[in-house]
């Protein structure tokens, strides 16, 4: 049901090569109407998340600047991007 609502496509991924917990970024498009920039893949303890979008407030404290509204929204897009992570190797 939420794939049919929201038509999530990852439009961007860029793998990193490197030793850092950040494994890649990517950007996902909504249904053609909305762009969504920076997305990050994260290899924490716990096993790999995403990391949603983030901008630096001038006190320099950062903070979420996209943030799915349920738990089934947020898996969702979980889903979609670790499915084009995988994809791109």
């Amino acid at each position: 049901m939420v794939s049919e609502v929201l038509n999530v496509k990852v439009d961007r991924i860029t793998r990193l090569e490197n030793e850092s917990k950040v494994k890649a970024f990517c950007d996902l498009l909504f249904g053609d109407l909305f762009l969504v920039r920076g997305f990050k893949i994260v290899e924490g303890e716990k096993g790999i998340f995403i990391g949603m979008p983030q901008q630096q407030s001038k006190q320099g404290k950062w903070f979420n600047v996209f943030t799915p509204a349920t738990k089934e929204i947020a898996e969702y897009l979980k889903e979609v991007i670790l499915e084009a992570y995988q994809q791109s190797e």
